[in-house]
């Protein structure tokens, strides 16, 4: 039992303690504090003899403390609602399709429901949802607004659009919070990450109240000035931003701290508190996969050998208990990959003994951070917290590697169990329902069914496709439909495509992105194209590749350069960078973007189509073309901007494919294969 949360306990004791007395007239009481083992079935009790007027005295500094931050923060709260009733928008005029998101973003505030927007790029996404959404505050008693976005990137415009608000104010008054992975901003990433190992761990809470007090005289609590305050207070940045949560009006983080289920840290304390909350969901488009991973658990035979062999002795059993099991499950199967109904009970079962045998022993045994065994013992208890919760909306299946590799000192196949949620909705529901409103935004959430189905949005959440400020002739749009991109047909595009792009690169020399299905198709459409024009600058992106890399990359597009630099769709490059004016005029898509087919996926596609009938089209279709509108997305990003696009396959001239493109794009015909070759 952790120090600081023992005190908690003996608070809450010693506060009663002082009631009785009060209303019993006792001069002094006994205090029992008890633990109760549930799994020995043991109590374990801590008892202090108090006097009445020691027991005043802490309750009543209880009571001090407590009234002196309760008149806080009702007085910034009052300041805060006040200022935000006369909030005006920083930029004096919206932009064209930015009033229409605002006005529906504060409606869906006002009404308690949950908002759908889908808005092109470049009318002003974040600040047209913030505003409106902050400007409803008062009037909604809001507690918090929480602004979830998938990358730094987009939290980045978040803080910066917050800034913009604050400053274009008399009187800023909103505290604004950014939280950071802890990897980013652990001080001590060598050391474990409690009292008897990290400095900064080690009386953290004693040291908490004055870092709190001077966090909050700071409006704009981002990750720098953070750190540089946990840094003269001696406490850990990570867990200092999350204690702050609690005294924050807004707060930027990744979507995982409200849809998480192990570490939905703002939904906890928003059911906890009671807190009337606005979500705003950034780039939404991306929650479909990223839910889908954050309720999906994958365990791994290398993974639970790795903890046998770190094991001590008592532990070996039960572990191999779960290996034995194991083991039947991969020796029946038939094939490398395989699907089943549920999960084996008896696998289940093996894994919570093995869970609740590493519990125990390492209450009384220190385990460090990057021990295998306590890597396991978390993998195993997210596995076992999803096998209970086991339905229509996942897959239990289990692969099995080609390969031999040794384990526990035989040659066997390797293999991985994965619990693989398909259709996230079942679990994200509570979260929609605890906020007052939440508003999710993107270029791309259409078809809106997909969304609503698998996000599990309210049956009345609104839908709002905003008109945006570019307009057809500012891209060309061409189908090339005489070429395949199919995997079997790969070797005959290569030529083809390489004529396409040199041809419009002779037409119009200039900044090009040219995007494939994978890294292999990519090095072959690079080679054929280096090979035939050795004259046009190229670059490409590789796999892996650092932040520095990626920057380097990102550094070759300049307003007077020229060349065709090749990426993957889906890719880092694909989404989320911005390119104007004449640092990117053109792109090139060698794909549909549709995921491969693999056992995976049908079974995937299976079982969407027994929940929706859609199986295909939730599966391979609507999540491909999304990235190919996103990718398309890069070329046009100001009212100036002028571009082509290309794109590259046969299937792209489909009817269901065309009416899944932007309504504003004019679609100039299409180039057969003879021209493609140019």
């Amino acid at each position: 039992m952790p120090a600081n949360h023992r005190a908690l306990h003996w608070a809450q004791a010693k506060a009663y303690a002082w009631l009785l007395c009060q209303q019993l007239g006792l001069a002094e009481l006994r205090v029992s504090l008890v633990y109760f083992d549930i799994g020995t079935e043991t109590e374990t009790p801590f008892v202090e003899l108090c006097s009445a007027s020691e027991l005043k005295v802490f309750f009543e500094s209880l009571c001090s403390r407590f009234l002196a931050w309760a008149r806080q923060e009702l007085a910034h709260r009052a300041a805060r609602d006040l200022g935000l009733v006369s909030l005006t928008f920083p930029h004096g005029t919206f932009r064209g399709g930015q009033r229409a998101l605002a006005e529906n973003a504060y409606k869906a505030v006002q009404l308690g429901r949950c908002l759908m927007a889908q808005a092109p790029t470049g009318i002003g996404k974040t600040l047209g949802t913030l505003f409106p959404v902050l400007k409803a505050a008062p009037s909604q008693k809001l507690d918090k607004v929480f602004f979830l976005s998938a990358k730094t990137a987009g939290r980045a415009v978040a803080l910066d659009a917050l800034d913009v608000l604050q400053r274009s104010q008399p009187s800023p008054l909103l505290r604004v919070v950014e939280l950071v992975a802890r990897d980013k901003v652990c001080e001590h990433p060598d050391l474990a990450c409690h009292g008897d190992s990290c400095p900064l761990a080690k009386g953290f809470y004693d040291r908490l109240p004055a870092a709190r007090e001077a966090a909050v005289g700071q409006l704009q609590m981002t990750r720098e000035p953070l750190r540089d305050l946990a840094r003269a207070h001696r406490v850990c940045p990570y867990y200092f931003s999350q204690e702050l949560v609690r005294w924050a009006d807004v707060v930027v983080g990744d979507y995982n701290y409200y849809f998480d289920s192990g570490g939905a840290l703002f939904y906890g304390l928003t059911v906890v508190n009671d807190w009337r909350v606005a979500v705003l969901v950034d780039e939404a488009h991306n929650l479909v996969d990223r839910a889908r991973g954050m309720y999906s658990a994958e365990l791994t035979q290398s993974d639970l050998q790795a903890a046998i062999r770190v094991a001590p002795s008592e532990l070996k059993p039960a572990l191999r208990r779960v290996l034995r099991t194991w083991r039947a499950l991969v020796k029946a199967q038939d094939a490398p990959y395989k699907a089943y109904a549920k999960p084996p009970e008896n696998l289940v079962s093996c894994l919570r003994d093995a869970a609740s045998a590493i519990s125990d022993f390492a209450t009384d045994s220190a385990v460090g951070a990057d021990d295998p065994l306590l890597r396991f013992y978390f993998d195993a208890l997210h596995f076992g917290r999803l096998a209970e919760s086991f339905g229509a909306h996942s897959l239990f299946d289990v692969s099995v590697e080609a390969r031999n590799t040794e384990v526990e000192g035989t040659h066997e196949p390797s293999s991985m169990l994965c619990l693989r949620n398909v259709v996230p909705a079942p679990f994200l529901k509570p979260r929609f329902a605890a906020a007052r409103a939440t508003v999710l935004f993107s270029a791309t959430l259409a078809p809106q069914r997909f969304y609503a189905d698998s996000l599990g949005l309210p049956d009345d959440t609104a839908w709002l496709d905003v008109e945006g400020t570019f307009n057809a002739e500012q891209l060309a749009v061409r189908i090339v439909d005489g070429i395949s991109t199919r995997y079997r047909r790969r070797g005959d595009s290569l030529a083809p495509i390489a004529g396409l792009m040199a041809a419009q690169y002779a037409e119009r020399p200039g900044n090009y992105l040219a995007f494939f299905s994978s890294f292999e198709y990519l090095q072959q459409a690079l080679s054929e194209f280096t090979a035939r024009h050795p004259n046009v600058p190229v670059w490409e992106q590789t796999r892996q590749m650092g932040e520095a890399e990626r920057l380097a990359f990102l550094a070759r597009f300049t307003p007077d350069s020229a060349g065709i630099a090749f990426a993957v769709l889906g890719g880092a490059f694909a989404e989320g960078i911005d390119l104007p004016g004449t640092r990117l005029i053109g792109a090139f898509i060698a794909t549909l973007g549709m995921p491969q087919f693999n056992p995976v996926n049908e079974e995937m596609k299976r079982a969407i189509d027994a929940t929706f009938g859609t199986g295909y089209e939730y599966t391979y279709l609507y999540p491909g073309i999304r990235k190919v509108v996103q990718a398309a997305g890069r070329v046009i990003r100001t009212p100036s901007d002028r571009g082509s696009l290309f794109l590259i396959d046969d299937r792209f001239a489909r009817p269901e494919v065309m009416e899944l493109l932007p309504r504003w794009w004019d679609v100039q015909g299409r180039s057969p294969a003879h021209v493609a070759v140019g």
